[in-house]
């Protein structure tokens, strides 16, 4: 089984809570249509288990099937040098087909960036450099296509779908009353 390169950090972007019981990492692309659907999954699972989960996203844009992943990854991450990281991050997956740079700057006018920032950020060497780093730490841990999550830093081998995804964290995080929290 394929092992998270690097562990869940704080580097990452998360979302919930630090103390959560189960720790789910995804390596997804903002154009890839299943990561799209992966998308509204993982909202309901954030929802379904609160407090139990804690959620990273890492980038892995497969650009050559999907040419506007690259941008739109700089685009979250832009957003995320001014605070507004998982806003960009949901505005991107809601409106897939719409991922050309006027778009991404009105994603940034409703994330209430200032532009002239996101404009330069967009094309920094921090931002890409963030890109590449996570595109690699997915190529290291095995990953060969999106969505790949990986569930306490070892590869969700494992039907994403909802009901059997929550069964299988619910079950996991029952089993953890048994060991200690993540």
């Amino acid at each position: 089984m394929s092992r998270l390169r690097p562990p869940l950090n704080s580097q990452d972007h998360l979302l919930g809570n630090p103390d959560a019981r189960i720790g789910l990492v995804e390596y997804g692309d903002y154009q890839c249509p299943h990561c799209g659907r992966a998308y509204y999954m993982v909202n309901s699972l954030v929802d379904a288990l609160g407090e139990d989960l804690l959620f990273a996203f890492r980038n892995f844009p497969m650009s050559q099937v999907h040419p506007h992943a690259f941008r739109a990854a700089q685009a979250a991450e832009a957003a995320g040098l001014q605070g507004s990281y998982w806003k960009m991050h949901n505005l991107l997956f809601e409106n897939q087909q719409f991922l050309e740079d006027e778009d991404l700057f009105h994603y940034a006018e409703l994330c209430r960036l200032d532009l002239g920032d996101f404009a330069r950020d967009l094309d920094s060497e921090p931002v890409t450099a963030r890109i590449r780093a996570d595109f690699l730490s997915g190529a290291r841990s095995g990953v060969n296509g999106t969505p790949t999550f990986f569930v306490d830093g070892e590869r969700y081998e494992g039907s994403w779908e909802l009901p059997g995804f929550l069964a299988y964290l619910t079950d996991r995080i029952q089993g953890s009353d048994l060991r200690e929290p993540r």
